[in-house]
């Protein structure tokens, strides 16, 4: 289990090993999508590792944690690299990832079966509509506890996605941060050539949202902005741009590397990338 901690660059180093073991067990597994666990990597290592969110991985369930919601639920990768290390289960475990009657249930697309998933995701542009749910179950039930749902920017093409905005802002649901990884890259084309998202910040701001724009591999950035107190009245949405496969040169803002496993030469070639 890491011990969480501020100094940033101790946290670019863990990102730095996250991404190196997301590959791993994406090379390991023979599938799985490296390009997108890549670009995430900075995001959910200052969520888990920052100080950020509040979780107890010896009691996954505690009424009062943060909870963390993989919208773009193919970077399994990434999530369950990131839950191992941060205690929920041996790392030993993600031996099983992809495989049938794995240990932990660690499937291609998350299952609250496995200790600290909170629900099912992977049909892109649900989790948003279901992070706000929960977050407002917080006020229902007394409960102080923040809900951060982390969307590709393949999904915001999906009319639900909007839908739950309006729902957030109408309810003034300021427990509720959204995070765009904004890698441009979506499963066969870049985003901007299927449908144009810009201006993205004036389209969740012409929705009632906070926004914050960042460089999502620049940790300070990453930092401040997870940091900074929620608004009084509205939720909250982080635009992190980012780069599909970041760290890994022949991966970096490619489609082929979606949903592809590196074999052994092209791990070799990107672990070494990424000393």
């Amino acid at each position: 289990m890491t011990t969480a901690t501020t100094d940033i660059q101790s946290l670019e180093e863990t990102a730095r090993e996250i991404r190196r073991k997301s590959l791993n067990v994406i090379h390991d597994a023979g599938s799985g999508h490296p390009g997108g666990s890549l670009s995430g990597a900075d995001i959910l290592t200052a969520l888990y590792f920052g100080g950020i969110m509040h979780y107890d991985p010896a009691n996954p369930k505690l009424p009062e944690r943060d909870r963390f919601i993989l919208s773009k639920g193919h970077a399994t990768g990434l999530l369950y690299t990131v839950l191992s290390r941060a205690g929920y289960f041996p790392e030993s475990d993600l031996a099983g990832y992809r495989k049938i009657n794995s240990a932990r249930n660690l499937s291609g697309h998350p299952h609250p079966k496995t200790p600290g998933v909170e629900i099912a995701t992977g049909s892109l542009g649900q989790g948003l509509s279901v992070g706000h749910g929960i977050a407002l179950s917080a006020r229902l039930d007394g409960l102080d506890f923040k809900v951060y749902v982390l969307l590709g920017d393949g999904e915001l093409q999906e009319g639900q996605v909007w839908e739950a905005a309006m729902s957030a802002a109408k309810f003034k649901t300021n427990n509720l941060v959204a995070l765009v990884d904004f890698n441009k890259v979506a499963q066969d084309n870049i985003t901007k050539d299927l449908k144009d998202l810009e201006p993205l910040e004036d389209k969740w701001a012409a929705f009632g949202w906070d926004v914050i724009r960042i460089d999502g591999h620049n940790m300070a950035q990453v930092m401040d902005a997870l940091q900074k107190p929620l608004h009084e009245s509205k939720p909250r949405v982080i635009i992190a741009d980012t780069i599909k496969g970041k760290g890994v040169s022949f991966m970096e803002g490619k489609t082929a590397w979606h949903g592809v496993a590196p074999n052994d030469e092209d791990l070799q070639k990107a672990l070494k990338e990424l000393e």
